[in-house]
């Protein structure tokens, strides 16, 4: 039971923003609720829910798609629909580090993804479509632990943050 706690106060360390588009990643990537009625509070924010709609099409795909012996065909399939994913995600410029963004494809991935994170955070990161101030920031937020880890824990989440009514609304 420790780990979901570790993995609330790391939800819990990241900015109001952050987390607001990670719950909101989550209702449209996991289809929990229809993120339109939960989180569209204008039309520009409907626009962007729509967009990230089409931009999550591919997740179902790219569950099937996590190579499992490293291949590099494997790889190349699934890391070009990755990075695609990602430069979505953070070209909307509401994960602010490594760590939220590790976060979130955690969960709307699965535990084998976490290998293949910092290379797809690289690329995106790196990528024209991030401002160059972002990029050096999104860079920098990816620690050298993190980037050279000699091993991934494969077990899965256990705490996927919701909506709150209350706190939402304020």
């Amino acid at each position: 039971m420790m780990m979901p706690i570790a993995e609330m106060r790391e939800f819990a360390g990241f900015a109001p923003a952050e987390q607001r588009y990670i719950k909101r990643s989550l209702d449209i990537g996991l289809a929990r609720c229809d993120a339109f009625r939960r989180w569209g509070r204008s039309e520009a924010e409907n626009t962007a829910i729509r967009r990230q709609y089409v931009a999550y099409q591919d997740l179902k795909a790219l569950r099937t798609l996590i190579p499992m012996q490293g291949s590099p065909n494997e790889v190349e399939r699934f890391l070009g629909k990755l990075v695609r994913l990602a430069v979505f995600d953070l070209e909307q410029e509401r994960l602010a580090s490594f760590s939220a963004f590790r976060f979130l494809y955690e969960r709307l991935l699965g535990a084998k993804v976490r290998p293949y994170l910092p290379a797809a955070f690289c690329a995106a990161s790196a990528l024209p479509a991030i401002r160059p101030e972002r990029r050096k920031m999104l860079l920098q937020s990816l620690s050298e632990a993190a980037a050279t880890a000699a091993g991934w824990s494969e077990r899965e989440p256990g705490f996927y943050p919701e909506y709150v009514d209350d706190f939402e609304a304020a």
